[in-house]
């Protein structure tokens, strides 16, 4: 069984879109933090983990095994975790409202990446079994 038959398109469509729109924010954010905050460091940071997570699935996408293939979709996820730090460090640290919608919605879909890559690693994980 491939890597493509544990996952249906749908699934594997999802992923490489969110994670895509997901870097669109987050280097919109960076410019913000850089522009208006004045902030260098952790943007950059963030900059960093937030866009690795697409990077990584897209990757996967050329995975010359099915070992490859999870070995990049859990640095994704791996990312995916490092960059929720980051927003929860920005806004810890007043860079960031918490409360603010666009935050909020950036750390839901943050979860919500990483609750998929979590799911497909394991579901590629128990067809192996």
């Amino acid at each position: 069984m491939g890597r493509r038959d544990a996952l249906d398109s749908s699934e594997e469509n999802l992923i490489l879109d969110l994670s895509f729109e997901f870097a669109k924010r987050i280097v919109s954010l960076y410019r913000y933090l850089q522009k208006e905050e004045e902030e260098f460091v952790l943007s950059k940071q963030l900059l960093r983990s937030g866009t690795s997570i697409g990077a990584n699935v897209h990757e996967a996408q050329a995975a010359q095994s099915r070992k490859d293939f999870l070995s990049k979709l859990a640095i994704a996820s791996k990312e995916s975790r490092e960059t929720l730090y980051w927003l929860r460090l920005l806004c810890a640290t007043g860079y960031l409202d918490a409360e603010a919608k666009h935050v909020r919605s950036l750390l839901d879909e943050n979860r919500s990446l990483i609750k998929i890559l979590t799911s497909i690693i394991l579901t590629i994980q128990e067809t192996e079994k």
